[in-house]
């Protein structure tokens, strides 16, 4: 079944996707408002239901953090409110894939792949103003501990610490991605 911007690929409810229908309704919402079928109010409506569960909210990030649609790039007010709305979830998830996409710039860069290491920093720079525009609490909380884990402050058995173990980064890595932390702060 293909997806109109009135639909979504599954018949469950937005919130409760899988994270690849996620991301396949991600995709037709935002190709639809780049297109100017949807307005930003009916697209944050849509957008606040997908991230109300974590594979929606992954889906819609995946879908918005790495491709080529302006959405993040131009946050449109109501959107920024639902992402809010949904604020816990939204704000661990962006952390996180400034973590991660902080890491792979440092590693395409390693191997010579500019065009990868160019995609890592543009989710990187999408996360760090996202993160910069949530609820300012939220954030602080979020990033303090992802912070002291990157840094190696924190306890040895800290979920940061295993989420960066997980993924297998180096201390440099690390160092990158404290100062990414530490920039969502500078601005």
């Amino acid at each position: 079944m293909t997806a109109s911007p009135d639909s979504s690929p599954e018949a469950a409810p937005a919130g409760h996707q899988t994270f690849v229908a996620a991301m396949q309704t991600a995709q037709t919402w935002l190709a639809a408002w780049e297109a100017g079928e949807l307005s930003d109010e009916v697209l944050a409506d849509r957008v606040g239901e997908l991230v109300a569960g974590l594979d929606g909210a992954r889906g819609f990030f995946v879908v918005a953090l790495t491709g080529e649609a302006p959405l993040l790039d131009r946050l449109p007010e109501p959107l920024l409110l639902e992402l809010r709305r949904n604020g816990p979830l939204v704000v661990d998830l962006t952390a996180r894939n400034l973590a991660m996409s902080t890491a792979m710039a440092l590693q395409h860069g390693r191997s010579g792949d500019a065009e990868q290491q160019a995609a890592s920093l543009r989710v990187q720079g999408r996360c760090r103003e996202l993160l910069r525009q949530l609820e300012p609490g939220a954030v602080k909380a979020r990033l303090e501990p992802l912070l002291a884990a990157a840094a190696g402050t924190a306890a040895a058995d800290a979920p940061d610490g295993a989420f960066l173990e997980r993924w297998g980064y180096d201390a440099e890595q690390r160092q990158a991605i404290a100062e990414a932390i530490e920039a969502v702060a500078e601005g």
